[in-house]
């Protein structure tokens, strides 16, 4: 208990001690949301993993799609990795920062608004953001309560408290700088956290080998459209078509969500695009692919502490099962790992979601608009009130809560993902198309929610990603050119002429 406690006190110093360290440096709007756009590709990369993978992925979907699809749920990870990283920042790293701070836009409703002249689109794009991402903060304390339970013995309520309260302080202390820094640091503990972990299960299970042959001797669930024996360690699982709609929608719907490409505006060069590619991949490579890797061995700990009166599988209590035997310093580091983890993406919700609602709604709809020291205090409140919700849901979740939560990165991502990649490439994008995609991306999601007409709300997150991606061109063809003047004047950013080191550009031959 004393090796937990002094790691959770050396954790939660360092946060406080960066919160009152970079507070200096967030005394401006530019700053305090995009940290004057000059952070670094290590911070920039490591702030995009960890808002990318939170406790969500190591405590609930790394369990609950290692019991679905075994080993092959692995896949899951290698695609966070390829597809939700090393093409997110390929194709889009690079564009987001240049067309973003050439519009002077600082969300992603911003954006909207001035990438197709629309201050109807931008207001939409706010109530989706407002709408979807804010419950989806409740879900980060998932898993934690039987984590701590089983660690410390305390209540979760004082877990959740804690957990918020210090986000809050160094967020509204340092904003988006001390999330950058603390980022950093919470990364390297996910990083050295997972390594730790699934050597330790597999030590626990008597190696690599000797897990593999009693996974493969797990009896098939009956119900899978794959079920024979040794369908868990099988190349690619006993259901292969979910798990693609899995794969697609937590990696091509990274590249939707506003909390994800919100790192891009930020980036500080060119030379920190490309150095952020590759840490940012070996990342989610080793924490996603790691989480995921460890998943696919839950059915080794199936028992009835896992499963409801019903026989129901409880998702949330595969993982922390597995840790129960582990020596008390790997389940402090196991702590530590999922509060980093949690703290990250909730800090980088809240603060996604303030600075959507103080800059789209209230500064812009406002007679007179709002002084820069007005808009500090707009930031800085409601990050705590942001805060505030998260707990209150988290406590005590209401079902069509925990339904948004359910579906909020299908709906984000249908309706941002298609015209935010086809406005940095395609000038004849339209603004019909582009509500005609937040239409669609809403639309498929909830009413599915309401009808089930998709048996899985995973896959009809991923066909909404997908229905926006034929849509946006689709319904962009069939209408009116946009005005030429607008489209010029957004995309003569690219056309820009620079001098760049010879490193970055081969001489002629007739140079």
């Amino acid at each position: 208990m004393l090796i937990k406690i002094i790691l959770l006190a050396v954790f939660f110093s360092v946060l406080i001690a960066v919160g009152l360290k970079t507070r200096k440096k967030a005394d401006s709007v530019s700053k305090f949301v995009l940290g004057g756009r000059s952070i670094g590709p290590w911070m920039t990369a490591f702030s995009y993993g960890t808002a990318y993978f939170s406790a969500v992925i190591f405590v609930g979907y790394a369990g609950q799609f290692g019991f679905k699809y075994g080993l092959a749920s692995t896949w899951v990870g290698l695609g966070n990795a390829l597809i939700g990283s090393l093409l997110a920042w390929a194709i889009l790293g690079r564009r987001t920062r240049v067309m973003s701070n050439h519009l002077q836009a600082s969300t992603m409703p911003e954006f909207f608004g001035k990438r197709y002249d629309s201050k109807r689109l931008k207001i939409a794009a706010s109530i989706i953001v407002f709408i979807f991402l804010v419950p989806y903060t409740a879900s980060i304390y998932n898993g934690l309560s039987r984590l701590f339970e089983m660690a410390f013995g305390i209540p979760y309520i004082w877990c959740v408290l804690a957990m918020a309260a210090l986000t809050a302080l160094y967020v509204v202390l340092g904003g988006y700088m001390a999330t950058a820094v603390t980022d950093f640091v919470q990364g390297c503990i996910m990083l050295l956290g997972i390594v730790v972990v699934v050597a330790s299960v597999l030590a626990e299970q008597g190696g690599f080998a000797q897990a593999l042959v009693q996974l493969a001797q797990v009896p098939p669930d009956s119900a899978a459209p794959i079920a024979q024996q040794g369908a868990y360690t099988s190349f690619f699982g006993p259901d292969p078509l979910n798990l693609l709609g899995v794969i697609i929608l937590t990696s091509l719907g990274a590249w939707g969500l506003p909390q994800m490409v919100h790192k891009f505006y930020a980036i500080k060069s060119e030379k920190a695009v490309y150095a952020g590619t590759v840490i940012s991949t070996v990342f989610a490579l080793v924490v996603a692919g790691g989480s995921y890797f460890l998943g696919g061995f839950a059915r080794l700990y199936d028992s009835p502490a896992i499963h409801q009166a019903d026989g129901s599988v409880i998702y949330d209590a595969i993982i922390p099962s597995m840790l129960a035997g582990l020596p008390d310093l790997v389940i402090g580091l196991v702590v530590v790992l999922v509060l980093s983890a949690s703290m990250s993406t909730l800090a980088s919700l809240v603060l996604t979601s303030s600075s959507t609602i103080t800059l789209d709604l209230i500064r812009d709809n406002r007679k007179g608009g709002l002084s820069e020291r007005a808009q500090m205090r707009w930031l800085r409140g409601l990050l705590v009130f942001f805060i505030a919700v998260s707990v209150i849901l988290a406590l005590d979740p209401p079902t069509f809560i925990a339904q948004l939560m359910g579906i909020s990165w299908g709906a984000l991502a249908g309706s941002f993902l298609a015209p935010f990649i086809f406005g940095l490439y395609w000038k004849r994008v339209t603004r019909t198309a582009v509500w005609a995609s937040f239409a669609s991306g809403v639309g498929i999601t909830v009413s599915n929610m309401l009808l089930h007409y998709i048996a899985s709300p995973i896959n009809a997150g991923a066909i909404a990603m997908l229905a926006g991606l034929a849509i946006v061109p689709l319904v962009s063809l069939l209408g009116k050119k946009p005005e030429q003047a607008h489209i010029d004047g957004i995309f003569n950013c690219y056309e820009e002429k620079v001098l760049v080191a010879r490193k970055y550009h081969l001489k002629n031959h007739d140079e």
